[in-house]
């Protein structure tokens, strides 16, 4: 039997696969960018095709660089960027629309009209999400009624609703399946979290017909087979990237907390078999679904993290390299009062302001590039106490925190992490714990693994860092990010 699994990582600037072996070490991986639209103001799309083009080549590559045949290759698992949306045609799986990005906001009008209209109470309820341009069932609403028949063609089957994981689950599969797993529906306004079922209120209110839903599955699942390797090969795991990425870092516990710093910044606790009534507009989500269990986690979602550096590089060309950001703010004694809070499309959790957009603020005549380059690094970990402070709110205080992510390659930002929430922060050996997270689950569904506890054993540290600063100065940084926020949620 193959001791090897080939884990989809696609995400939202780039695509990545991973072969795993089952004690979670890494023999191959590819990556590849692909393009980012941006066709109006806070408008986000991507190609569908690139989305699936760049999942194949770097399949391709992935294992050439494992020397492994697919013939190796035990089982494939898919993670993706959620909440982005697609709508294919059934018989020709042609998409009718350009993906729309978790981070576009061009639904923020039709939000706040049904906020106003009182329902968000409903959808909170149901979900335990908001009402927020950031969840799917606006951006398929939107692409139904700005496309030609297409709700007709909707309700009479014709069309295929799916977050990224259906999109390449029913392309690889050659049409054969259209499905999610629990933790991409519950990402979507639609499900019912409690039930675990597609909701016919939530249905009715957003105007989206029933035929057009994928089937929901377990996280660890048998989700049919593609070829596009050469040889059959079976998916036996689907997860949302930052759902996955708490299944990487193992936080199997009520109260274990894992935070992801890609594109955006996710921070995820564990809840056990209870959904969290946030009273700070924290999220409750799924955690993973295994046999038909629910487990469940309470999120702060941020919007912007790795794209504020990726900005300073690829729009100001102040850093040739992501990497250059951590020498340039180490070699500062502090921000010289600079703040750059990034909400180039509104602010997340716990703000939730769609209508907010980025600044600098502080700059005077002798601050330089490398202080906006700090305060973007800063920014990240001043949001990151945004959600720890919310979350202590709601009653589960944060105690460790577990990180991974392209972000955490920076030393400097981790300790500056530590420092600014007064907790240890945990590096793992292995980074790319999205891609392990599904990786585990095709494991679960192979029999590599009989329990989640077998898993845990896995999971190894690198490095830990330890706060270092005094209360007073932490208290005085953070004071300076909310009186910043405060001048950009007031201009919103």
């Amino acid at each position: 039997m193959s001791e090897f699994v080939l884990a989809v990582d696609q995400g939202t600037t780039s695509s990545r696969a991973i072969v795993f072996d089952r004690d979670a070490r890494i023999h191959g991986m590819a990556q590849q960018e692909f393009p980012q639209l941006f066709p109006a103001d806070g408008w986000v799309e991507h190609r569908p095709a690139d989305l699936l083009n760049s999942t194949r080549h770097v399949c391709h590559e992935a294992l050439k660089a494992a020397n492994l045949k697919p013939q190796q290759i035990a089982a494939i698992g898919i993670t993706n960027q959620r909440e982005t949306t697609l709508v294919w045609d059934r018989h020709t799986g042609e998409p009718i629309y350009n993906a729309v990005v978790w981070q576009d906001r061009r639904t923020a009008d039709y939000c706040r009209r049904l906020k106003q209209q009182g329902h968000e109470a409903l959808v909170r309820r149901k979900t335990g999400l908001l009402l927020d341009p950031y969840f799917s069932a606006t951006k398929l609403r939107w692409i139904l009624r700005n496309h030609a028949d297409a709700s007709r063609a909707a309700a009479a089957g014709n069309l295929c609703f799916g977050t990224v994981d259906t999109w390449l689950l029913w392309s690889l599969s050659k049409k054969r399946r259209h499905a999610t797993d629990a933790t991409n529906a519950s990402r979507t306004l639609l499900f019912d979290i409690h039930q675990g079922t597609w909701d016919d209120d939530l249905l009715a209110l957003f105007e989206i017909p029933r035929a057009i839903l994928p089937e929901v599955c377990d996280s660890a699942a048998d989700f049919g087979v593609t070829d596009f390797l050469g040889c059959d090969i079976p998916i036996f795991g689907i997860a949302g990237d930052q759902q996955a990425a708490t299944l990487g870092q193992a936080c199997f516990e009520p109260g274990m907390v894992k935070s992801t710093y890609g594109t955006g910044c996710f921070m995820v606790q564990n809840t056990g078999d209870r959904v969290i009534d946030s009273q700070h507009r924290l999220l409750g989500t799924i955690a993973y679904q295994i046999d038909g269990r629910r487990t469940y986690a309470l999120e702060g979602s941020i919007f912007v993290a790795g794209a504020a550096i990726q900005w300073l590089r690829d729009a100001l060309g102040v850093i040739d390299t992501a990497a250059a950001s951590e020498a340039m703010a180490a070699d500062l004694n502090d921000n010289h009062g600079v703040y750059f809070v990034p909400a180039f499309t509104g602010l997340g959790a716990p703000y939730w302001n769609p209508d907010a957009r980025g600044a600098i603020l502080g700059l005077t005549r002798d601050a330089g590039v490398a202080h906006i380059v700090r305060a973007a690094l800063e920014a990240v970990c001043y949001q990151t106490r945004d959600l720890t402070t919310a979350m202590a709110g709601d009653g589960v205080a944060t105690k460790q925190l577990r990180v991974d992510g392209g972000m955490v390659a920076n030393t400097w930002m981790c300790q500056f992490l530590a420092d600014t929430l007064d907790i240890e922060v945990l590096r793992p050996q292995v980074r790319e714990t999205t891609a392990l997270g599904v990786a585990f689950l095709c494991g679960l569904k192979l029999g590599w693994y009989q329990s989640l506890d077998e898993i845990a054993k896995l999971w190894r540290e690198e490095q830990a860092f330890k706060a270092d600063s005094d209360q007073k100065r932490r208290d005085a940084r953070y004071q300076g990010w909310r009186k910043a926020v405060e001048r950009i949620n007031g201009a919103g």
